[in-house]
């Protein structure tokens, strides 16, 4: 086994090896000891609603509780966030001993946040992949493409569908969005000489996420023109200018008109 072989094992072992796994892409959905937890087990949406915020600001500071209810709710009161958080605690730590501090929702004074050091989450293993890919992909670029590829797998769809319309979810979906078309349009650049139809499945595959990525029109232009598509590949510019044209009232960029004129 390679060294590179031994990173992915031990990335993927890691996220494996945390009792509690949960997935937020495609559907939202928490496994503790390899068994579902059922939606009655939270007891409450706003159980439910303030765990997904705690995941979505994993990264920040903690929040102070008035901070946290502003965020998320319209008249709720302490009560009710206090009645969430013991929610949250039961579901993850059923068997906690009384009077002892939760281990993952961390409370500093009236500020709170979530500790994933042991809970694996779907979104950061997708954004490991592909920070371990980007990092590779000069040197090692077959290892990379492994890499783009279980990260694309593993992008069931947007994060938390069930909160699209929730303002506090937004920064996290669109950080995951731009992180897979991120992957697909590079997988794609890399495969482009080597099997060019892959390479344009994938950017089809990738533009059905946000049509608007023009990189990926680019890299689609390049695979048929190397598959010997000519027409494809004009075609290909034709729906990329009409598209920036309607949505934004913007021409393409010069890199992807110096490639179409060199088409043409």
């Amino acid at each position: 086994m390679s060294k590179i072989d031994e990173r992915i094992a031990a990335l993927e072992d890691k996220h494996k090896s945390k009792s509690i796994q949960v997935k937020t892409l495609g559907k939202f959905e928490l496994v503790q000891n390899e068994n579902v937890v059922k939606a009655k087990s939270w007891g409450r949406d706003k159980t439910i609603q303030l765990f997904q915020y705690f995941i979505s600001n994993r990264k920040k500071k903690a929040q102070h509780k008035e901070q946290i209810i502003d965020r998320i709710w319209d008249d709720v009161s302490d009560r009710d966030f206090k009645v969430a958080l013991h929610g949250i605690n039961k579901v993850l730590e059923p068997e906690r001993a009384p009077r002892t501090d939760p281990k993952f929702i961390i409370r500093n004074g009236t500020s709170y946040y979530l500790d994933v050091n042991e809970i694996g989450l779907d979104i950061n293993l997708l954004e490991e992949y592909v920070v371990l890919a980007n990092s590779i992909m000069n040197e090692q670029p077959d290892a990379a493409i492994e890499l783009y590829q279980k990260a694309i797998e593993l992008y069931d769809g947007a994060y938390l569908p069930d909160r699209i319309y929730e303002d506090w979810t937004s920064e996290e979906r669109e950080h995951t969005l731009v992180l897979v078309l991120g992957a697909y349009a590079t997988l794609a650049e890399l495969l482009c000489e080597s099997k060019p139809m892959e390479s344009v499945r994938l950017t089809q595959e990738a533009l059905r996420l946000d049509p608007t990525w023009e990189d990926l029109y680019r890299i689609q232009m390049k695979a048929y023109l190397q598959s010997g598509n000519r027409i494809q590949a004009i075609k290909t510019y034709k729906k990329c200018e009409k598209l920036l044209l309607d949505e934004y009232d913007i021409e393409p960029l010069p890199n992807t008109k110096a490639l179409f004129d060199s088409i043409k």
